[in-house]
């Protein structure tokens, strides 16, 4: 018996189908005997038959089309609702068109028994469908719940609620936080403003945070009143919202207010994009987002079998064009600008961990120097529109090798004689949860029971959630004209043990404590993002541009090829970058 009632597709459609064709006969059997006041003359009777005959056909082969019955049941929405009313009236009005042109054949159907049957169907079909929801709403009222405060835009709170009865999950709105609809109600719960929430008289033990809002804002209120169980809301649907422990890069994220998505898709869409150190952690999020914005086709360069695998398994369905070469190998690179033909060029291929690049520092310069060079010169000697250098606060005032190599990059995306490309370049500090960042350092160690080492109780560093540092080095690739280094707004600088102890913090872990290691070779206590002051605003306030700095060409290339070959190679960065200081503990 078990085994014959279990649920499946299959007797779910089964159910449904037999419960629409009886809905449909008692409809018109309604509708006949209300117009008749349930005496139905007999010469009417045909006009009953071919009535049910004639909505049951139609009414199964649009709710076959729009797979009204590939619906979950507990999961019946509003637009699952709209489906069904432009279903029945169709049928309904290929009704009244059938009436009139039966009427020659003695069949008869009142005209009013249509609109009666309609409104009978829609009653009975839609409150079948919406029964499962109700029943399961009714029961999460009478169960056990954890009182919860939702603190999100009244649309995005009744998805969450929706969600939370639809998953069976254990937290029971009871309050919204929403400025905007202060006073009013959403599905039956009073919405407050976020001043309010600490004078509530409710003893609130969880709340839900829609991601888009000032979360360490409104998380340190939530500890201020002792709610510990915090969830994120995320990925909206009419299905399920999901939910997720609150992590540091949520309680770190600066949500830039000026980003142009509509500027960014007129630069990507229907180009072809060819992005180097595509596997990488920045290369990786280009990626994705050139195939969102509807890039024309993708041409993903990595020397790394792994990291392009996984980007490419990530993006099968765009079918990017994979390149598994080293921009050092000049006469591969120039083949794959001669096939491909690229429209824009990202480069972020680089050596970029600063203690391995100290270690090796000869490989550093002709990676990132020399694979830099050779990647803008096959741009410009190839007419690529747009030609993207990502580099990095640390090459403001650089204190290690990565920081003046990329120094130098910077320098030959100024100087170099572009022709009919546009050179630029994208200065920004630490991406959040980038590959070997600190903080997923920093989870591996608390996972692992052992104490979080810092290198200096006063250290600093700028952070930004790597989706929107890509979206903003694509924003200000896109108002790029040749020449400039544009400089992504990176808000207040963190103090990495502030960091480490908010990490602690939200593991729950008591057994962990902070250990100071000591600076390490290159390392400096805070990161800059501008040489000078001589910056200018752009349109966009999260995006600057810095003073430009002119360095003879033709010196330069003299300059980086006596660097590749000399053997005292930091006395001869010292001479290319003046300003490199370098800090060895």
């Amino acid at each position: 018996m078990n085994r014959i009632f279990k649920p499946s597709h299959l007797k779910r459609k089964l159910f449904f189908i037999l419960s629409d064709i009886s809905i449909i006969f008692l409809s018109v059997i309604l509708a006949f005997n209300f117009r008749f006041d349930f005496e139905i003359e007999s010469h009417y009777l045909m006009g009953l038959y071919i009535s049910i005959l004639f909505l049951t056909s139609i009414r199964f082969i649009g709710f076959y089309f729009f797979k009204i019955y590939d619906i979950s049941w507990r999961h019946f929405s509003i637009n699952d609702l709209l489906r069904l009313i432009y279903i029945l009236i169709f049928s309904s009005l290929l009704l009244v068109l059938f009436t009139y042109f039966a009427r020659g054949f003695e069949i008869v159907i009142p005209r009013s028994v249509i609109p009666m049957e309609f409104f009978i169907s829609l009653f009975l079909i839609f409150a079948l469908r919406i029964s499962k929801r109700v029943y399961l709403e009714s029961f999460l009222e009478n169960s056990a719940y954890i009182p919860t405060v939702i603190i999100a835009n009244a649309d995005k709170a009744m998805m969450i609620i929706k969600s939370l009865h639809q998953t069976k999950e254990k937290y029971k709105p009871l309050a919204i936080i929403d400025n905007i609809y202060t006073g009013m109600k959403v599905n039956n719960i009073h919405v407050y403003s976020l001043e309010d929430l600490p004078a509530l008289n409710i003893k609130f033990e969880a709340a839900i945070l829609d991601i888009s809002i000032d979360i360490q804002k409104v998380y340190n209120m939530l500890n201020k009143l002792a709610i510990k169980d915090i969830k994120i809301a995320s990925t909206y649907s009419d299905y399920k919202t999901d939910l997720k422990e609150v992590s540091v890069e949520d309680l770190l994220a600066r949500h830039p207010k000026d980003l142009d998505q509509k500027l960014i898709e007129n630069f990507i869409s229907n180009k072809k994009v060819l992005i180097t150190g595509a596997g990488g952690s920045i290369g990786s999020q280009i990626a994705r987002q050139c195939a969102l914005f509807g890039a024309k086709k993708l041409i993903l360069l990595d020397h790394s079998e792994f990291n392009l695998y996984s980007i490419a398994e990530e993006l099968g369905s765009f079918e990017p064009n994979l390149v598994m070469q080293s921009v050092v190998n000049l006469e591969l690179l120039e083949q794959t600008f001669e096939k491909y033909k690229p429209d824009i060029v990202i480069h972020a291929a680089a050596y970029k961990h600063v203690p391995l690049v100290e270690e090796n520092i000869t490989e550093a310069i002709i990676n990132n120097v020399i694979g830099t060079k050779n990647t803008i010169d096959c741009a410009i000697k190839h007419n690529v529109q747009k030609f993207v250098l990502i580099s990095t606060d640390k090459a403001v005032r650089p204190t290690n090798v990565m920081g003046t190599t990329k120094r130098i990059c910077e320098l030959y995306a100024q100087n170099v004689e572009a022709k009919n490309t546009e050179v630029v370049a994208v200065r920004f500090g630490n991406v959040l949860g980038s590959s070997g960042s600190v903080i997923p350092k920093f989870k591996a160690q608390i996972e692992a029971g052992k104490n979080i080492t810092v290198t200096h109780p006063d250290i600093t560093r700028y952070f930004m959630l790597i989706p929107e540092a890509c979206e903003l080095v694509l924003q200000a690739a896109s108002i790029g004209k040749g020449g400039e280094i544009f400089i992504l707004d990176m808000g207040e600088p963190i103090k990495i043990v502030d960091l480490a102890s908010k990490m602690i913090e939200l593991s729950g872990r008591e057994d962990i404590s902070i250990e100071f290691s000591g600076l390490r070779a290159g390392e400096k206590l805070y990161e800059e993002l501008l040489i000078n002051e001589s910056d200018m605003k752009t349109e966009y306030e999260s995006i600057t541009v810095a003073g430009r700095t002119i360095y003879d060409i033709e010196k330069l290339n003299r300059d980086i090829q006596e660097l590749v070959e000399i053997k005292d190679k930091l006395d001869k960065l010292k001479k290319i970058v003046p300003e490199f200081n370098h800090k060895v503990n």
